[in-house]
Parts: structure tokens; C-alpha cells; sequence
């Protein structure tokens, strides 16, 4: 692998796992604030390394979708389109197969697809941000 595709892959994970980082952040705030709670939704996690450990690892590897060559100039519509992908695996496969939660989260309250997407949209901006940084 050449130098550049190997700093370009690092710089993607690396926006990835600051994006997973203020997703987690803006999960928290609003879960310890009782924003969540307030609009029917049970997602209040426990702020452990084992909670925020493997969100910001995977968080670095769906930053490295950002290598896909669209939307070359326009990197933050990127990260949320990147950030849809993201919430459909959570919404179809991790709450209904893995965390048996219900279709799209909903046994979590009628509002969870909605806070999904937005704490997504979190990650897509931050790590697009970041990335648009990283290329100065």
C-alpha cells in the first residue's frame, strides 16, 4: 500500500472515532438530562469503557467508508449519507438480531429511529468536519 492510501485510511478511521466520540457524548447528555426519557425512549447507557470502547472503534471503521469516491467535493453531505447506512444497520440489524430490542428499536419507545438518526447525523458531521480538517 502506498504512504498516501495508508495516512488517507488512518485519517478516515481515526474522523470515524472522533465522530463515535460526540456521538457518544450527545447520547449521554441527552439520556443524563432526561431529554430521551421525556419523549418515551429507555436508552440511558451506562458511561463505561466497555460502552464507549467499541462505539469509537466502530465508529473509526465506518469512517473508513469515507474513502468511497462520491461526493468527493461535498464531504459533509457524505457523512450523512454515510450516517443513513449507519443507522440502518442499527435500526434492522443490531437492535432487532443483537440487542433483541424490537424492529428498528421501537420495544425502546416509539421516537428511538428518530434519535438514532440524529445521534448518527452527529457522527456523519463530526467525522466529515474532521476529515475536511485533516486535508489543510
Amino acid at each position: 500500500m502506498e504512504e498516501s492510501a495508508l495516512k488517507r485510511l488512518m485519517m478516515v478511521f481515526a474522523a470515524g472515532c472522533l465522530g463515535a466520540l460526540a456521538n457518544s457524548i450527545a447520547v449521554w447528555l441527552l439520556a443524563a438530562t432526561g431529554a430521551m426519557a421525556a419523549q418515551g425512549v429507555a436508552i440511558d447507557p451506562p458511561v463505561t469503557a466497555a460502552w464507549l470502547y467499541p462505539r469509537i472503534v466502530w465508529g473509526g471503521l465506518w469512517g473508513m467508508l469515507f474513502i468511497l469516491p462520491i461526493l468527493r467535493s461535498r464531504v459533509v453531505m457524505k457523512g450523512f449519507l454515510i450516517s443513513l447506512l449507519t443507522t440502518a444497520v442499527q435500526l434492522f440489524i443490531v437492535f432487532p438480531l443483537k440487542a433483541k430490542k424490537g424492529m428498528a428499536g421501537l420495544d425502546l419507545g416509539m421516537l428511538t429511529p428518530a434519535f438514532v438518526l440524529f445521534f448518527n447525523a452527529i457522527w456523519g458531521l463530526v467525522t466529515a468536519l474532521a476529515i475536511r480538517l485533516g486535508r489543510l
